[in-house]
């Protein structure tokens, strides 16, 4: 619950830059919300997954340390807005994300920007592979699911380098649900098997990658990734760093513990939580948080006075 006071900060600071076209004025709000509330937290964090480094503030950067200094040491992966350009347009699906584990068991790829990642619900178990064409991940996950595959529905990042991607899951017989920003949401939609989405796939931030796969951990689902440079000199820097470029990573791999807390609050409103919404003197917000170890899963509405946020917040 600590943590959800967090993440509620961040989401309620950063409404009131929804739709003004400011994304580093919505982030730079929630990030000051968000590093506030984190210093109340019982717990000594080192951000391993943050927004920049240490002279590009106001980001959480990475090797800050957070926390009111006691507790159990943890690694932290935070992203005040998994969606600027989303809250900027005043668009669906931007969330506030916190995610921690034990210390040192967070996969930090931080010479690799980009991962290839594959993410569906338990049903995936033994059915798919990163390896294999997309069609077949389809087709089998289809037939795990009990559906048609007329009736599957992917997540994608609307990007050109999905074009092809794209192209070969119509193909298939699927229909796509694009995204305009943050994968961190579809991959979770993908795994909790209720909604529209059954798989996520595509080309998305490596950091998004590790705070998804604390959620997936909860949600006993599917994740496979793999490293994916932009350019040669980033492979190089990758290879010298000592990591395999070839090697599928499992959920596992990037968050080595089952000792893991994920939790997010709407921003706006989306398929897994509803936005921040404020009525007279009321702010309402909506969080979910999973927790690995317990296999949790805990949604979170809040009502908030309004006055108390008109300065500086509580």
């Amino acid at each position: 619950m600590e943590l959800v006071r967090a993440t509620e900060a961040a989401a309620i600071r950063a409404v009131p830059w929804i739709g003004r076209g400011d994304k580093n004025a919505a982030d730079g709000a929630a990030v000051d919300a968000m590093r506030k509330f984190l210093s109340t937290v019982e717990f000594q964090g080192e951000v391993v997954i943050g927004e920049g480094e240490k002279d590009e503030a106001p980001m959480l950067f990475n090797g800050e340390i957070v926390g009111n200094g006691r507790g159990p040491l943890c690694d932290i992966a935070v992203d005040p807005i998994d969606g600027t350009s989303l809250t900027a347009a005043g668009r669906q699906n931007a969330l506030s994300v916190i995610a921690v584990a034990d210390r040192g068991t967070m996969y930090n790829p931080k010479e690799v920007f980009y991962m290839e990642k594959i993410v569906a619900g338990p049903s995936a178990k033994g059915v798919l592979d990163l390896e294999r064409p997309i069609g077949e991940n389809i087709r089998a996950l289809a037939k795990a699911l009990g559906k048609t595959v007329e009736d599957m529905n992917i997540a994608v990042l609307d990007r050109p380098r999905h074009d092809r991607l794209i192209a070969e899951i119509r193909e298939s017989g699927a229909g796509t649900e694009l995204l305009l920003d943050g994968d961190v949401a579809g991959g979770i939609n993908a795994a909790l098997e209720t909604g529209r989405i059954d798989m996520c796939v595509g080309i998305g931030g490596t950091p998004e990658g590790i705070i998804t796969a604390c959620a997936i951990k909860g949600l006993d689902g599917v994740m496979q990734t793999r490293l994916h440079p932009r350019n040669d000199e980033e492979r190089q820097k990758a290879i010298d760093a000592g990591h395999d470029l070839g090697r599928v990573l499992t959920q596992d791999d990037l968050v080595r513990t089952e000792n893991t807390f994920f939790v997010c609050t709407g921003v706006t409103d989306g398929g897994l939580v509803k936005g921040v919404d404020r009525e007279r003197d009321r702010i309402t917000t909506d969080s979910v948080v999973l927790r690995a170890r317990s296999g949790t899963f805990r949604r979170v509405t809040a009502e908030h006075r309004a006055d108390k946020w008109l300065g500086e917040g509580a």
